[in-house]
């Protein structure tokens, strides 16, 4: 049952580029998700530097700024760095420094339970690209297309 699940999660997960943002969309659960891309960061031998539990923030001050609009079911965003590719990317362009930390987001909308968005903002062309194909190949590991 679980290999079945996971193959229709699998095909649901389809990339989508916004402006600006890649993105995919699974119907793995939230918590899968995350424990997906927490795995695959540290599998990449990296270090999360910080979740920022963005959905929550929201939630708990919803009233505080006189909304009645529920966002997020959930919603989380990834912060950490790579030693190697950031070193590479700062040699080729010391001012690349201002991209660092790379992040990854995790949200189940609250308009669409059940359905949950991976992703990551894209970089400029150039040396950046090689940090934007970790980001890919983090977020795809993640929801298991690599």
């Amino acid at each position: 049952m679980k290999t079945i699940a996971f193959a229709t999660a699998l095909l649901a997960a389809t990339p989508v580029l916004a402006q600006d943002m890649v993105t995919y969309t699974t119907d793995q659960a939230f918590e899968d998700v995350s424990f997906g891309l927490e795995s695959a960061i540290l599998d990449a031998g990296l270090v999360i530097d910080h979740v920022s539990h963005v959905g929550e923030m929201l939630e708990r001050t919803r009233g505080d700024v006189g909304s009645d609009v529920v966002l997020y079911k959930a919603a989380d965003a990834y912060s950490f760095c790579s030693a190697s590719v950031s070193r590479e990317v700062m040699e080729a362009d010391i001012m690349n420094i201002a991209f660092c930390p790379y992040h990854i987001f995790i949200a189940e909308l609250a308009e669409t339970p059940g359905e949950v968005i991976i992703g990551y903002r894209t970089f400029p062309a150039g040396e950046m690209q090689k940090v934007e194909a970790l980001l890919d190949g983090l977020t795809r590991s993640a929801i298991g297309m690599e």
